[in-house]
């Protein structure tokens, strides 16, 4: 009993968190003042899930109107219920969205932190990188952010963007890495980029750079 309690309590918390999070975003989105520190370079990767995430947020804000308009004439009882379950959700959409443009990967000067809106950060010290190529990878189901493939200590972290990732990070030999479901040793980290040759060649320099 008091496992399922403790059980429900996390998830109700992680809930909560969730939301403030989401709002957070749509507030730095708004305001035009993404999570990208001084001295860090930020990489985008949304331009996959943004059509489907648009096509969602437009889906979503007709289905508020409609239902309006026909609730306020045939059943007014529910008109306002409806109405704020609507308006959370089409906000629940715009805050995914915002999460995707205002929380970037970044690639500082001692490590690549890859993200995934809202779900996962993971950082890569630079020291631990060989390189990087070109390689895609999809991760199982198509909720799931972060995936491990392999065995420890030559496993492959995958963080994917709508469940796929298109390079990969090569690392110069098992490296433990601090991950959302905990630490994990890896040989490589898969992410999903924007622009992967770009990308590619700015970790190439970022390497190649005396340090300061």
């Amino acid at each position: 009993m008091r496992d399922g309690v403790r059980r429900a309590l996390r998830l109700a918390w992680a809930a909560l968190r969730l939301e403030l999070t989401l709002y957070r975003a749509l507030v730095r989105w708004i305001a035009r003042h993404p999570e990208v520190p001084r001295g860090t370079v930020p990489i985008g990767y949304s331009r996959l899930v943004a059509p489907v995430l648009w096509l969602w947020i437009f889906g979503s804000a007709v289905e508020v109107i409609v239902l309006d308009v026909v609730l306020s004439r045939w059943w007014a009882p529910l008109r306002v219920p409806l109405l704020v379950l609507g308006v959370w959700g089409l906000m629940w959409m715009l805050g995914m969205m915002a999460a995707y443009r205002v929380r970037p990967h970044l690639l500082g000067e001692h490590a690549l932190q890859v993200r995934d809106g809202i779900h996962a950060r993971v950082d890569v010290p630079l020291e631990r990188i060989a390189g990087t190529r070109r390689v895609e990878h999809e991760l199982p189901g198509i909720l799931r952010s972060v995936h491990v493939e392999g065995e420890e200590p030559e496993a492959l972290l995958l963080v994917g963007v709508g469940s796929r990732t298109n390079l990969e990070v090569v690392l110069t030999g098992p490296t433990r890495l601090e991950t959302p479901h905990g630490p994990t040793t890896v040989t490589r980290v898969g992410l999903w980029v924007d622009e992967p040759r770009e990308v590619a060649e700015l970790v190439r320099r970022r390497l190649s750079a005396p340090l300061q």
